[in-house]
């Protein structure tokens, strides 16, 4: 199932929340003296002299980190088939892809070889997983989790958030993670007293949740009748729904993509084989040694989107395609604003399909790009969301994805508790 890149146990303390419990990480965050190589040849090699502030408070917490999962390189992808050391297989769907990029953790969970996981997500990477493999996924506010120690791909979009097989199993590894951090400007102190696994408590008598429109419209039909079976679960349960309309998503994808791969162009220059990453070891000048360097270090859907993003920012083009991408933003976050104005929550699948056969989408880039368009929304407007298990499609796992206001955690917890 090659759930592991690094399969190397470390020890937390003897006592704490987490004591006696497993958790896998994502090999995109840093681990002392443990290989990190964010699922590329780049990094293969690479061991950081420092554990990632959520490292260090698993440990502090008592968890036991059992390994490194497998992702899609450098976090680029939707099915964690991008990964220098070979694909994950979904442990619940045989010969289908378990999501990405983070789908070596939610494989980890749902296989039973964790207990919790983490993962990181800058446009569905623990949700998408999570409702593939089966597994409960959470993306926090921006803000919320530190990313110190987190190799960056698109900073002002990416988060780490648990997994888990239950919502209450989640939110506890959530409130184990989260709070302000000195070491990362970004934090927030905005609900650093909160207990999220207490707010897993099944109550949603007088919530109001938003349907948009535009991420329930084109998934596919099998995905929607659990869907829509698990909004008529809410509404006998206390909530009510009510049609709202998200119109700037039509955008997301594209300046997401724009965004992202931007800053990805950015982030990635560091990896030189020179200051880091794998070197050619050739004779010659600099730029044919950083050529080969990133030539044999990077994979193909890494250097498409550096490429792309370099494009993107470069003269003459960065009023055409980034600055338009960052006011599509704008208006993406607007948009929200206004729906919750009226609402508690938004409810969608978080998928649009089902998960795909192994294969179905290296060939078709675009289309692992629009399989993001119910996730990505919620990066650009850098806000909470959560995906919990809603039911199957032909044996095949479904999700559904709550999304709520800016640090309003335990809103989306105590929703997708009552689906369970």
């Amino acid at each position: 199932m090659n759930v592991y890149i690094t399969e190397e146990t470390i020890e937390g303390a003897e006592d704490g929340p987490l004591a006696g419990r497993t958790v896998a990480v994502k090999d995109n965050i840093s681990t002392e003296n443990v290989r990190t190589t964010c699922g590329s040849a780049m990094l293969e090699d690479y061991v950081p002299p420092y554990d990632a502030t959520v490292v260090s408070r698993l440990k502090e917490a008592g968890a036991t980190i059992v390994g490194k999962t497998n992702m899609d390189e450098f976090g680029m992808g939707t099915t964690t088939e991008t990964s220098a050391f070979g694909p994950t297989e979904n442990p619940v769907a045989e010969g289908r892809v378990p999501g990405g990029s983070s789908g070596g953790s939610a494989a980890a969970v749902a296989a039973g070889e964790a207990d919790l996981a983490l993962g990181s997500d800058t446009g569905g990477s623990i949700r998408c997983p999570a409702a593939f493999c089966g597994v409960v996924g959470i993306k926090p506010t921006y803000g919320l989790v530190s990313r110190y120690g987190l190799v960056a791909y698109a900073n002002s979009l990416e988060q780490i958030g648990p997994i888990g097989n239950t919502v209450e199993d989640a939110a506890a590894l959530l409130d184990v993670i989260s709070g302000p951090d000195e070491r990362d400007s970004t934090t927030r102190d905005e609900g650093a007293d909160s207990n999220y696994a207490a707010a897993a408590d099944g109550d949603v008598d007088g919530l109001t949740v938003g349907i948009p429109t535009e991420l329930v419209e084109g998934a596919d039909e099998g995905v929607l009748d659990v869907f829509w079976d698990a909004i008529d679960d809410l509404e006998s349960q206390g909530a009510t729904t009510r049609e709202v309309s998200l119109e700037s998503v039509e955008y997301a994808v594209q300046a997401y993509y724009v965004i992202a791969m931007s800053e990805a162009s950015s982030n990635l220059a560091r990896f030189d084989g020179v200051r880091y990453g794998h070197s050619g070891g050739y004779d010659g000048n600099w730029n044919e040694v950083f050529g080969r360097a990133r030539e044999e270090g990077f994979g193909p859907e890494v250097k498409r989107r550096v490429l792309l993003g370099t494009y993107a920012l470069s003269a003459g083009y960065h009023d055409k395609y980034y600055k338009k991408a960052q006011d599509a933003r704008a208006l993406v976050e607007q948009d929200f604003d206004e729906a919750f104005a009226e609402t508690d929550v938004l409810a969608s699948p978080t998928m649009p399909v089902p998960p795909m056969e192994l294969g179905e989408s290296l060939s078709d880039p675009l289309k692992m790009y629009l399989a993001d368009a119910n996730t990505v929304p919620v990066n650009l407007a850098n806000l909470p969301a959560i995906s919990v298990p809603a039911g199957e499609t032909d044996r095949l796992p479904v999700g559904l994805q709550l999304v709520g206001p800016a640090f309003e955690e335990e809103t989306i917890v105590r929703a997708a508790s009552a689906l369970e």
